[in-house]
């Protein structure tokens, strides 16, 4: 049951409210056109390189399907299962997925400058943003949680202004179905939803907890996270431990890297877009209803800050701001000196650069050379996974004859590179103790001979001696084009006479990153 289109204002609603003020029209052509250009680029360029680790880890965990897993939800596995059992092993039907959410995305960056009040050219303003952004082209190019999240955390945003400006409940309602969705694709969704609530407590609407749709969606939310979260408690809470190791791993630049790399992951050229929105919303009054997305990204800012989060966990809020400054520049003009930034070179030069930085167009042999790899390690980490298994592959016939073997590697990534070309080559297949993959099997007590890749030198043969006997160095990871990628360089072992049963062992194993 919706609300009236206006029913006068209240004590709690904040200054310069606008309900019942109908929205200029959404500009659907250019909008369309600009989203489907981005998804079009990104699908031209989907089969070139190969697979992300990700979504070689995904096709497996897919067939290990559960409520949840160390590290994520179920969600994106069971997609993953999903397109490769219609499709078989395409990379492209893959990262059609994704490729979607970012044209999907850039409408609703769109719509959301039109329910802050923006005409055609702040919902281009907006749209161009999301479809220039680094962060959002790079996790679109691959099956990726974080392209998910992004899209649905940016829904969230615009139903929240839209509620605040219509106050039908129906959408407290949508807010719940989407959180439902989200929250079993990655665990950051309740975060930013709390922190829109928030905000709006904050900065009012103050009646949007006795909106009774508002309890409803709440529970919907609630009852699509129970499955995942019995599942965590069963297994002894692993989420904890990997939000641990993600806080360790200081990528990013750690806490000090935290707000300029959100600057980088936006486009430089069209930071300022969004930081511009940010300070408009404390300054326009004309904006004043809406203060609370500028509470609700400084609150996440901080619990992230605390948490040493990453700089991409708030992509979901960068188009609400970037609408609050796309709809200030439509009505007032940019400032002073900034005006340059507000036109098409401008964001012709981002897209430029976003694509030369984050997608696959150099020839894989000049991959190494070019500035990508410094800017986003992802594209470094699609490229070598043929040539790795091939080398396992030739490690593994120098066994004599009869001499069963296990394969054992460091991470989800090569464990699922096995598993997609291994049996091309003969293999059986691997294991691994990282993250999700260490609940999908041990090897059998049968198997004393293995062969191993990793740790990352010869130095490593002092950890594995602690499970083997005899460890020896029978190869070496090469990918052929001189790549520093994780995998570049690293030995691989034959390794015999197992010191005790893999019963024992396995738990000794198991890493989380």
């Amino acid at each position: 049951m919706s609300a009236p289109a206006f029913s006068g204002p209240s004590e709690s609603d904040p200054p310069g409210r606008t309900e019942g003020t109908a929205p200029p029209p959404p500009a659907w052509r250019p909008l369309l056109l600009v989203a489907g250009g981005a998804a079009l680029i990104l699908l031209a360029l989907a089969a070139r390189y190969g697979y992300h680790r990700d979504e070689l880890y995904f096709r497996v965990a897919g067939r290990h399907l559960d409520w949840g897993y160390p590290d994520q939800p179920p969600l994106v596995p069971l997609l993953a299962r999903a397109i490769t059992a219609v499709f078989g092993d395409s990379l492209v039907a893959l990262r059609v997925p994704s490729a979607l959410c970012v044209a999907a995305g850039v409408l609703v960056a769109g719509i959301t400058a039109r329910e802050l009040g923006g005409r055609r050219r702040a919902q281009l303003l907006t749209a161009g943003a999301y479809a220039v952004c680094p962060f959002a082209i790079a996790s679109g190019h691959t099956l990726s949680t974080a392209t998910f999240d992004m899209l649905l955390t940016t829904v969230l945003a615009w139903l929240a202004i839209r509620w605040v400006r219509t106050r039908d409940q129906r959408l407290l309602l949508a807010a719940g179905a989407v959180t439902a969705v989200a929250v079993n694709i990655k665990y950051l969704a309740p975060v930013a939803l709390a922190a829109l609530v928030a905000g709006l407590l904050i900065a009012g609407p103050r009646d949007l907890l006795r909106r009774p749709l508002l309890a409803a969606g709440a529970g919907l939310a609630l009852a699509a996270a129970v499955p995942g979260l019995l599942w965590q408690a069963r297994h002894g809470w692993p989420q904890f431990d990997m939000a641990d190791a993600i806080a360790g791993d200081a990528d990013f630049g750690g806490r000090p890297g935290f707000v300029p790399f959100q600057i980088v992951l936006t486009g430089v050229v069209l930071s300022w877009l969004w930081i511009y929105g940010l300070w408009r919303l404390y300054r326009s009054p004309d904006l004043a209803p809406y203060r609370f997305l500028g509470h609700a990204y400084l609150l996440l800012n901080v619990a992230f800050l605390a948490t040493a989060g990453k700089p991409y966990y708030l992509a979901g809020l960068w188009a609400a701001l970037w609408a609050a400054g796309a709809v200030e520049i439509e009505r007032r003009g940019a400032p002073r000196g900034s005006g340059w930034a507000a036109t098409v070179p401008a964001y012709a030069i981002t897209a430029v650069s976003t694509v030369l930085l984050t997608l696959p167009v150099y020839p894989v042999s000049a991959l190494a050379s070019s500035p990508q790899p410094a800017v986003d390690a992802d594209g470094a980490e699609t490229v070598g996974w043929p040539r790795f298994v091939a080398e396992v592959a030739r490690v593994h016939r120098t066994l004599p004859p009869g001499e069963p073997a296990t394969i054992i590697v460091s991470n989800y990534g090569e464990a699922g590179a096995i598993d997609r070309y291994g049996p091309g080559h003969g293999l059986p297949r691997a294991y691994s103790g990282h993250n999700g993959y260490w609940y999908f099997g041990r090897p059998p007590d049968t198997a004393a001979t293995a062969i191993v890749v990793g740790p990352e030198t010869l130095a490593g043969a002092a950890r594995l001696r602690r499970f083997w006997a005899d460890v020896r160095p029978a190869g070496r990871i090469d990918n052929g084009v001189g790549l520093d990628n994780e995998e570049q360089g690293k030995p691989v072992w034959i390794c015999r006479g197992l010191r005790g049963t893999w019963t024992e062992l396995w738990p000794e194993f198991r890493t989380l990153s």
